[in-house]
């Protein structure tokens, strides 16, 4: 085998390996499983890992490959789940209590995807509690840790998926995306994210928070694996009806494309930004400077209404999570906590099961959609939501891709921000608008801050353009140094 150890391995690069014989697909899945028993304790990026059932699909593989099959695009690769995907008999909690020990009796569609293309299952990871919030801190089963620091937040929901990756527990992970859940973990753990636009990829099997705005994605350690990743899960599924009927472009081939001549703007509005940090100010103006040496034509656009985008998203989100929420009561799903009658049965399983951030986020929702309050609210965000996406439109009329930070500071401490929720919140200023208008976005690394922690630029797409994105962070990532930058404790 070439590559030097197993975990050193990407995506791309351990399905050619498997495909050609040079290693067998058990062995990179006892690597992958070795390596999180070792040292997933002081990460704590892993819910539950499917050691047996890695092993055995592994070992599908090798059969297969001995039999001269064709191998799928992923063969032999180890994949970690964000737990909020269902996956049929391994436990999927959405990282709450009220879910603990349910076992889906079916797989999400980009679960059976990834099946169907070989990859290995090695288990469920971290996330904030129902995918609601920004540091992992929310989750009911213990916080999920950085790997360039333990001290800092992986991020959010997604943060152990993100983890996971960046630790090289794996070559790549799933996550989902509602409001910045795949790109922020991404940027504050130096890897590549991405969120495909609204309806790209199934969400069928998906545990729902906000049916407008949820999407599962990849994380990798390269632009060309995260291409890879997309392109297996992508594609319309007739159980989603929010899922598109259009073809599934290569991604992996937009990789090796010129960026020359490609229009990337650079939005005005973000220089006003107080939360911005220094030196993420300063790694995303160097990489807007690189991309133009790379021969983009780089300009200003204006997004005005964006700076509304939080706003907006506390209310459409909640709004919509209040919703799809109410089906957990004890009844079908998760322990149960009998009450005296069936409406204090409901009130004490769901004040066990719930978390203070799951509770906060259902009653603000439920206030926004009550009588008297939905035209107020509820209605007026969904009115702003529209001009944030004509908003893009119209820049997107004068530019092929929009770039910018993608969180507006470095890895923040664990508890540094757990007793403010909005400075929380802010945490996911810059991606909120890109999911709000259900447009395709990327996070790749492109930065350090004075204490060694990853930056992440961010490009945004129109819709269903992803190529456009995969062209030109791959452009930008072989230009530089970032990709070869990994937390020394976990390489």
């Amino acid at each position: 085998m070439s590559g030097g150890p197993l975990h050193k391995l990407g995506v791309v690069e351990t399905a050619e390996e498997v495909a050609r014989g040079g290693v067998s697909a058990v062995e990179v899945a006892k690597a992958a499983i070795a390596r999180i028993a070792a040292r997933d304790r002081e990460l704590g990026a892993f819910l539950y890992v499917d050691a047996e059932g890695a092993l055995a699909e592994a070992a599908e593989v090798d059969r297969r490959r001995a039999r001269g099959e064709s191998l799928g695009a992923l063969a032999g690769v180890p994949v970690a789940l964000k737990d909020v995907l269902c996956t049929r008999g391994i436990p999927t909690t959405s990282g709450s209590r009220v879910l603990e020990g349910w076992i889906p009796p079916y797989d999400a569609t980009v679960v059976t995807r990834l099946r169907a293309a070989g990859a290995v299952l090695v288990g469920k990871t971290n996330m904030d509690e129902m995918a609601m919030g920004s540091s992992t801190e929310n989750s009911a089963y213990g916080v999920a840790r950085n790997p360039w620091s333990l001290d800092r937040t992986p991020g959010g929901s997604s943060g152990g998926s993100a983890a996971a990756t960046a630790a090289a527990f794996v070559p790549a992970a799933l996550g989902t995306d509602t409001g910045g859940s795949i790109r922020q973990p991404a940027s504050l753990c130096g890897i590549v994210g991405v969120k495909p636009t609204y309806g790209r990829v199934s969400r069928w099997g998906l545990v729902a928070f906000a049916s407008s705005l949820d999407q599962a994605g990849p994380f990798a350690r390269s632009v060309r694996d995260a291409a890879r990743i997309l392109g297996v899960i992508a594609g319309h599924d007739r159980r989603d009806a929010t899922s598109v009927q259009r073809g599934v472009p290569s991604y992996e081939a937009a990789c090796g494309r010129d960026p020359r001549g490609v229009r990337v703007g650079y939005v005005r509005e973000t220089a006003a930004e107080k939360g911005l940090d220094p030196s993420v100010r300063h790694a995303v103006a160097e990489a807007v400077e690189k991309l133009a040496s790379l021969g983009a034509e780089v300009r200003e656009v204006s997004l005005p209404h964006a700076h509304h985008g939080l706003a907006v998203y506390y209310l459409v989100a909640p709004a919509e999570a209040s919703s799809n929420l109410a089906r957990f009561d004890g009844m079908r799903y998760g322990p149960r906590v009998t009450g005296n009658d069936l409406a204090s049965t409901y009130a004490k399983t769901r004040a066990r099961g719930f978390g203070k951030e799951v509770r906060r986020r259902i009653m603000l929702g439920t206030y926004a959609l009550s009588a008297g309050y939905y035209e107020a609210f509820y209605l007026k965000a969904q009115k702003v939501r529209t001009l944030i996406r004509q908003d893009f439109e119209r820049a997107f009329g004068e530019v092929d891709v929009i770039v910018g930070p993608t969180s507006p500071t470095p890895a923040f401490r664990l508890g540094e921000k757990v007793s403010d929720p909005l400075s929380m919140y802010l945490a996911d200023v810059f991606t909120l608008p890109a999911s709000l208008a259900g447009v395709p976005a990327i996070s790749v690394p492109c930065g350090s801050s004075d204490e060694g922690l990853p930056i992440g630029l961010q490009l945004v797409a129109p819709a269903f353009e992803e190529e456009r994105l995969f062209t030109l962070a791959h452009a930008y990532e072989q230009a530089t140094r970032w990709k070869d930058r990994h937390p020394h404790a976990y390489w």
